[in-house]
């Protein structure tokens, strides 16, 4: 299984999705988060330095560097798959032309986490903490790619359409009330791919369905959310 995976890795395709042919080389794998605790030490390591860590694989003779692969699977073997991990395989001018498109909502796909406690302990992507300050500093204040009300709309309106949320989205009389407050001029992320686990700074108030859970930039501790279900949902 190994040699088929391997032969499929290194052979150009078109007919899936080959990410070990967009990136550069291992050095472009950033392991994140592992559930297995023996592993921990691996956080925030590229796949490069843990082959060499590891001594698994020689150089591939049509690359000079370290391929990993067998690094790479030894790796999922011991974290039974578990392994999370940071592909730097994207184009930034792509990646601001899309956020550029008016039909282009902003998310964040990466799950809870915390600085503090057992969440603490993960090496999580920086987007955790910083994708929506990340906009609004990078994007709006800095590169002026797009006006602070197209952000906020691509953050909040906009997804609420698309999802179907027809009570939420917007400051509307009848509506949810989830409402933030800060300085557009100082509201920046400041997770990194090296310290992820860091808050952003510049929020003031956020009200989840009318209640603070912060408040005058301190979180509150109250819990008013509640789950959303889409259309699709069944009990």
């Amino acid at each position: 299984m190994r040699k088929r995976i391997r032969e499929d890795m290194f052979a150009p395709k078109h007919s899936w999705d080959n990410e070990w042919q967009e990136i550069p080389g291992p050095e472009a794998i950033l392991i994140g988060v592992v559930q297995n605790p023996k592993l921990r030490g691996l956080q925030g390591k590229t796949l490069t330095p843990v082959a060499e860590l590891w001594m698994k694989d020689p150089p591939a003779k049509d690359r000079p560097e370290v391929d990993a692969i067998d690094t790479l699977f030894d790796l999922l073997i011991e974290d039974d798959a578990f392994t999370e991990v940071a592909v730097f395989a994207m184009s930034e001018p792509d990646v601001a032309l899309a956020l550029q498109q008016p039909w282009v909502s902003v998310d964040n796909d990466s799950s809870g986490t915390s600085p503090d406690g057992i969440l603490g302990m993960d090496h999580p992507h920086p987007r955790a903490y910083g994708t929506f300050p990340r906009v609004l500093r990078k994007y709006v204040r800095e590169e002026c790619k797009l006006t602070l009300e197209d952000a906020i709309r691509k953050m909040s309106s906009l997804p609420a359409q698309r999802m179907r949320l027809t009570d939420r989205g917007v400051l509307k009389t009848g509506m949810w009330a989830d409402v933030v407050v800060f300085d557009p001029e100082k509201i920046r992320d400041v997770a990194t791919f090296d310290l992820p686990n860091q808050l952003s700074v510049g929020m003031q108030f956020v009200l989840v369905n009318g209640v603070p859970v912060i408040e005058d930039g301190k979180m509150t501790g109250l819990l008013p959310g509640k789950v959303l279900r889409g259309p699709g949902y069944k009990p």
